[in-house]
């Protein structure tokens, strides 16, 4: 029996959960805001982690989610130098998530000298994309050069929810193809087949793939420098544009907001048209993998928008489903990404009584 500490750090906050293992029981859980902000009494993340373990004094080990692990990691590792200097080499892929992972890493072993820490990547589960699925129609030279490939994200979460789905389904997830819908403020697909992650619709960084509630999802990439010289905008604006500005929020000009752009659509043309383009685009992607993986055993919602709103799910599935000759079941997960890192930290720190 242990306690293990895992930790997802960002830039001004640290969201935290420790459980009790191997029975998965949650002991405790918190967000500490605002770090290193004016006015607040947090001035770094090792002050924040610091109060973290002074209310728990004891944990066996702590599980730190990474977001890009880049080609360098397909699964979670133990954390030594040469593990820190690459989680640094992949933040030139992640530059807002990385540096903020990596300074809760560097607090911890301040912190806690002797104790071992383990990082589980968002994109490891996507890893086992075969080649055709990754490599994007550019010169090949840019993918051996600089790594431009379709990475994916939110693989913790698709992983645990696949994992969930088996279970639920009673039979092995290696007998099992598994469409996995990750819907919240970001939102991805990934198409699980036998356990491994075939393909998935977030791309190089988490802008492609679907609507989302701030991200434009897929568009032809010749809009972005026709933008730019439309209206004279420079680099930072027109990412600030395509991460911030468009998805749900953009196309609706009220809200990245869901619940509250549904309450709107009866007399609000922009918001249906929102919602409209946001179903549509996981239906043609759900079709996509259907048709990727010869079909489904189960279609998982999980996340904000999945897991919270049923006429979402339902308008999604209506009419998707006649021409298959076994229709998926529809499952609706709810995601805990914090446990499949403390399951997997526990796999590291255990390996004898792995099953």
């Amino acid at each position: 029996m242990m306690k293990i500490l895992v930790i997802n750090s960002g830039s001004s906050s640290i969201k935290y959960k420790i459980f009790q293992m191997p029975q998965e029981l949650l002991v405790s859980k918190g967000l500490i805001e605002h770090i290193g902000e004016a006015g607040s009494r947090v001035k770094d993340h090792y002050t924040g982690l610091k109060m973290i373990l002074e209310e728990h004094n004891h944990v066996d080990c702590v599980g730190h989610r990474v977001v890009h692990g880049a080609e360098e990691f397909s699964k979670p590792v133990v954390i030594d130098n040469s593990v820190i200097r690459k989680i640094r080499q992949c933040s030139l892929l992640a530059p807002l998530h990385n540096p903020a992972n990596l300074t809760g890493i560097l607090a911890c072993k301040k912190l806690l000298p002797g104790i071992k820490q383990f990082a589980v990547f968002d994109t490891a589960f996507h890893q086992s994309l075969p080649e055709y699925a990754y490599i994007y129609g550019l010169d090949y030279s840019y993918y051996l050069r600089f790594g431009i490939r379709k990475y994916g994200f939110h693989g913790t979460s698709h992983q645990y929810v696949a994992h969930e789905a088996a279970i639920i389904l009673k039979k092995p997830l290696s007998k099992l193809k598994i469409i996995t819908c990750h819907l919240g403020n970001g939102c991805s697909i990934t198409a699980v087949d036998k356990g491994k992650s075939v393909d998935t619709s977030m791309g190089f960084t988490p802008l492609e793939g679907l609507i989302m509630g701030t991200r434009c999802g897929d568009i032809d990439p010749a809009l972005v420098t026709y933008l730019m010289r439309k209206l004279r905008l420079d680099v930072t604006q027109i990412d600030s544009i395509l991460n911030k500005q468009s998805g749900l929020k953009g196309i609706s000009g009220l809200s990245n907001d869901m619940r509250l752009l549904w309450g709107k659509q009866s007399n609000n043309k922009r918001a249906k048209l929102a919602i409209e383009i946001f179903l549509y685009r996981i239906k043609k992607y759900i079709g996509a993998y259907l048709a990727v993986m010869g079909g489904a055993d189960a279609i998982v919602f999980t996340a904000g928008i999945g897991e919270h709103q049923k006429e979402v799910r339902e308008r999604i599935c209506s009419g998707l489903f006649p021409y298959l000759a076994k229709k998926p079941k529809v499952l609706v997960i709810p995601t805990n990404e914090e446990l499949m890192i403390a399951r997997q930290s526990y796999h590291l720190l255990t390996p004898d009584l792995k099953g």
